[in-house]
C-alpha cells in the first residue's frame, strides 16, 4: 500500500472514529456533574452522571428542532433540562406531574397528586447521610420513602423547614412539574413554574464517579483520595 494509501485510509478512519464520538454525545448520551444537593439523598454534590439523551425522543444536533416526537416522561423519572430562568443552564429533578395532574401540597409538608396523597414512609434501608454531605446536621433531617405510582424513591424532609403550600395547581398540557428530592433546599417547579417538555435534556441513569472533595483550582476533577466507591457505577432510581 502507498504512502498516499495509508494516509487516506487513516485519515477515514480517524474522521469515522470522531463522527461516531460526537454522535454517541449528541444522540445517545452525555456526562454531567452534580452541583448542587437539591436533589440529596438521591444525588449528591459532585457525583458524575450519564444522561441518556434519547429517552424521550431525539434532537437534530446543535438545535431544539426534533427528529422524533418528543415522548412524555414517566412520574418519578430524574431528568436533566435546560433552566427555564437561565437558558444556558442545566438542572436535575425528578418529575413529579404529568398534563393534566392537579399538584397539591399540605401545610404539613403532604404532597397531593389529582386528590390523592402521595404515600411517604421511614425507609427499611436508608442512605447514611453526614454533615459533610448535606451542609448540616444529619439530626435536623428525616429520610422518608415515596411512592410515586410504581416508583419508589428516597427524599429528604427538613424539621421545621418554611412549608410551601398550593391548593391546587393543573399542570399544563406540553408540560411536567419537577422538584428535587431535598424538599425543603431546592428551587424548582413550586418557584419557576412547570416545564415545557420540549426542554428535556434527557433520563439521568447512573453514576459513573463520585467524590467528597474536588481538586484544588480543578473544578469538578474529583481527587482521587475522596473517591465515594460505594456510589461508583450506581444506577438512580
Amino acid at each position: 500500500m502507498s504512502k498516499k494509501a495509508s494516509f487516506k485510509k487513516s485519515f477515514g478512519l480517524l474522521l469515522l472514529s470522531v463522527v461516531l464520538i460526537m454522535a454517541f454525545r449528541w444522540i445517545l448520551f452525555e456526562p454531567f456533574v452534580i452541583p448542587s444537593g437539591s436533589m440529596i439523598p438521591t444525588l449528591m454534590v459532585n457525583d458524575h452522571i450519564v444522561v441518556s439523551k434519547y429517552s424521550y425522543g431525539v434532537r437534530l444536533p446543535f438545535s431544539s428542532k426534533w427528529l422524533t416526537p418528543p415522548q412524555l416522561p414517566q412520574r418519578g423519572d430524574v431528568v436533566v433540562f435546560r433552566s427555564v430562568e437561565k437558558d444556558d443552564y442545566y438542572m436535575i429533578k425528578r418529575v413529579v406531574g404529568l398534563p393534566g395532574d392537579k399538584v397539591q401540597f399540605t401545610e404539613s409538608g403532604e404532597l397531593l397528586i389529582n386528590g390523592k396523597t402521595v404515600p411517604s414512609a421511614k425507609p427499611e434501608i436508608h442512605s447514611s447521610l453526614t454533615a459533610e454531605d448535606i451542609g448540616d446536621s444529619p439530626d435536623n433531617f428525616d429520610i422518608k420513602e415515596e411512592a410515586l405510582g410504581e416508583h419508589k424513591h428516597q427524599i429528604l424532609i427538613e424539621h421545621n423547614a418554611f412549608r410551601y403550600t398550593e391548593s391546587g395547581r393543573v399542570v399544563p398540557e406540553g408540560k411536567i412539574y419537577l422538584m428535587g428530592d431535598n424538599r425543603d433546599r431546592s428551587r424548582d417547579s413550586r418557584f419557576w413554574g412547570e416545564l415545557p417538555i420540549a426542554s428535556l435534556l434527557g433520563k439521568a441513569r447512573w453514576i459513573w464517579l463520585s467524590c467528597s472533595q474536588t481538586l484544588a483550582g480543578g473544578n469538578f476533577v474529583c481527587d482521587p483520595r475522596y473517591i465515594r466507591w460505594q456510589r461508583v457505577f450506581h444506577r438512580i432510581e
